[in-house]
């Protein structure tokens, strides 16, 4: 139908794409001890070999001691780590991509399954994973300036190591995400407060920092969501009034690109419009915005996780969005992590080629 869409060029600062496709960040748990190895770069080089316009890694922690809950997470320091982050993206260079780390902290979180913990206890504004569950400590001020300059040297990282961008992991319950959320940020100094206006200071500082570091021309991707893993229909902002009160300061912080975390593309962001989260973002700070959630696929990602499969299904209606110039870039998340070819085949439109995702796509650096 309107495919061609897609396939059209993206330019912003060091961004120079040669379509609209992006591969969303998924975490994968295959670096032992923190640290990417030769099948973690493969597995980036064969997407960028398959034309993914832009990928997005797995998250990547920072330097902090309980930045992450599995040990098998990569990290973005340490010199082994950054070794093999740097075979990454020269990897995906030779095979003509480009790529930009999702740089991360998760905050409070639940202990990992296999019964690892880090070093010291988790951290957070006020210690809490939601509501009434505390599973860390309250972060003091030094801690929340430490981690602000972590972000802002995982940042000066990744731009050093030849990387086209940096992606901040703002959404889905993480750190960031958990000072936006009153129901996580009980805080009553200059970080904490009655609004999301008020409890964004901390993101703030973390992007105001990375453009510090980064400079005005490399590119700062932010990714947002609305709903929290306690509950999906959960929304930070209610209005569009709320929305763009919460996201034109983290627009003049730095932010260039908003990456709108959403179960299903298609659902609308608010009564009475039709546009979804990155519509309206793009809408409401005039911002080039990645929309995200089940592209090409028939059930949401969250599905996935609890074993459910999911078939191929239409992108006639993204299409059909980005064709009115709802938002700019389309991430693609397990269609890509179950087929690298994803996007050849559907600039060829061999459909009856395109896969499923089943778990087992979970299991392997396919």
């Amino acid at each position: 139908m309107k495919k061609d869409i897609l396939f059209q060029p993206f330019t912003l600062k060091s961004l120079h794409l040669k379509n609209r496709i992006v591969m969303a960040p998924m975490t994968r748990s295959f670096s032992p001890n923190g640290i990417p190895t030769e099948e973690v770069a493969t597995y980036y080089s064969k997407r960028a070999a398959a034309q993914v316009g832009l990928i997005l890694s797995e998250g990547t922690v920072i330097n902090r001691p309980s930045s992450s809950n599995d040990p098998n997470i990569p990290h973005f320091y340490g010199e082994k780590s950054l070794e093999g982050w740097q075979k990454v993206i020269q990897g995906v260079h030779q095979a003509g991509g480009q790529m930009g780390p999702q740089i991360w902290h998760m905050g409070v979180m639940y202990n990992h399954h296999s019964g690892w913990v880090p070093p010291v206890p988790f951290e957070g504004p006020s210690g809490l994973n939601k509501p009434d569950f505390t599973n860390g400590v309250s972060m003091t001020e030094k801690d929340i300036y430490d981690t602000i300059d972590a972000f802002g040297q995982a940042a000066a990282d990744a731009k050093r190591l030849g990387f086209d961008c940096v992606e901040l992991h703002g959404a889905h319950g993480y750190l960031i995400d958990q000072f936006f959320w009153e129901g996580t940020n009980l805080r009553t100094d200059e970080f904490g407060g009655k609004t999301v206006v008020e409890r964004s200071k901390f993101a703030i500082e973390v992007i105001k920092e990375v453009r510090r570091r980064v400079g005005e021309d490399f590119t700062i991707i932010l990714r947002l969501s609305q709903w929290k893993p306690q509950d999906y229909t959960f929304k930070l902002t209610r209005t569009p009034q709320e929305m763009e009160a919460w996201l034109t300061p983290l627009a003049e912080a730095g932010v260039d690109i908003f990456h709108c975390s959403q179960r299903r593309f298609w659902d609308s962001e608010f009564d009475g419009s039709d546009l979804n989260f990155a519509g309206w973002a793009k809408k409401l700070t005039g911002k080039a915005t990645i929309t995200v959630g089940s592209i090409g696929l028939s059930g949401e990602f969250l599905a996935a996780f609890k074993g459910e499969s999911s078939q191929p299904q239409s992108i006639e209606q993204l299409l059909e969005r980005m064709d009115r110039g709802e938002f700019d870039l389309a991430a693609v998340g397990r269609s890509l992590l179950a087929d690298p070819n994803w996007v050849e085949k559907i600039r060829d439109e061999r459909t009856a080629e395109l896969k499923g995702f089943t778990k087992e796509a979970l299991a392997a650096l396919l």
